[in-house]
C-alpha cells in the first residue's frame, strides 16, 4: 500500500495501524506529487489518499487519485476527506466505479469500519461512507430524480451506494437476496436506464443517486 497525508501525526497513525494488520506499507508521502511518484516506482495494490494536501490544500490529493486510475487503473484508491465533498465523490464515479472508495476521516477513528472499506476497495470494489451517501441525498423532492422510488428501494440503492454486493445488502436490510434483485430491477427501470452494452446499470444507478 501507499499512503498520503499531508498530516504527519495521522500519516504516521495509519502507517501503523496497516502494518499491525498485516499490510505493508511501501511509502508514505505528503502530497500529490510523491503519491504519483510512489505509485510510478512500483504500483501498489491500493492507494489510501487525503483529498486536500499541498501546495494549495484544495484538491490536489483528489487530482491524483484521479491520475492513478486513469494510468493504473489495477490500483484501488480509498480517498480520505474532512467534509462531505459531492463533486469529489461524482468525479470518482464518473469512471470506472472498480476499487474507488470515499470515507470520512471521522470514519478512521472506527477503525474496523476503516478496514472493512479498505478490503472492498483492494478486491476491486467500492466502498463510499454512509455519510456521504445522506448527505448527497438530501435535495428537494422536486427536483429529486429519484422521488418515485419506495422507501426500501431507496435504501437497496443507498446501500448500493455504499459499495455493497447484493447478498450484504440482503443482510444489512434484513431482507432475502431475491428481494433485494427485485428491488434493484425495480430501481432500473423507474430510473429508465437501458441495457446498453459497455455500461452497468448498476453504476448507472449510483451515479444518478449521487447527483451526477
Amino acid at each position: 500500500m501507499v499512503v498520503a497525508e499531508d498530516s504527519t501525526l495521522l500519516r504516521e497513525g495509519l502507517v501503523r495501524l496497516l502494518a499491525e494488520e498485516g499490510h505493508e506499507v511501501v511509502a508514505a508521502v505528503g502530497d500529490g506529487e510523491a503519491l504519483l511518484a510512489a505509485v510510478a516506482a512500483g504500483p501498489p495494490d491500493v492507494v489510501v489518499a487525503d483529498v486536500r494536501m499541498p501546495p494549495t490544500h484544495t484538491d490536489e490529493g483528489l487530482r491524483a487519485a484521479l491520475e492513478i486510475r486513469r494510468r493504473w487503473p489495477g490500483v484501488g484508491v480509498l480517498v480520505l476527506s474532512q467534509y462531505v465533498e459531492r463533486r469529489y465523490a461524482g468525479e470518482l464515479l464518473s469512471g470506472e466505479s472498480r476499487g474507488v472508495g470515499y470515507l470520512l476521516k471521522d470514519r478512521v477513528v472506527d477503525i474496523d469500519e476503516f478496514l472493512d472499506a479498505l478490503d472492498r476497495v483492494g478486491r476491486g470494489r467500492a466502498a463510499f461512507d454512509p455519510e456521504v451517501v445522506r448527505r448527497l441525498m438530501a435535495r428537494s423532492s422536486r427536483t429529486d430524480p429519484l422521488a418515485g422510488l419506495t422507501a426500501r428501494e431507496r435504501d437497496v440503492l443507498a446501500e448500493m451506494a455504499q459499495g455493497h454486493a447484493n447478498g450484504a445488502i440482503a443482510e444489512r436490510l434484513y431482507v432475502s437476496q431475491s428481494a433485494v434483485e427485485k428491488h434493484i430491477n425495480a430501481i432500473f427501470d423507474k430510473l429508465e436506464l437501458p441495457r446498453a452494452s459497455g455500461y452497468s446499470r448498476r453504476v448507472m444507478a449510483v451515479l444518478r443517486y449521487l447527483g451526477t
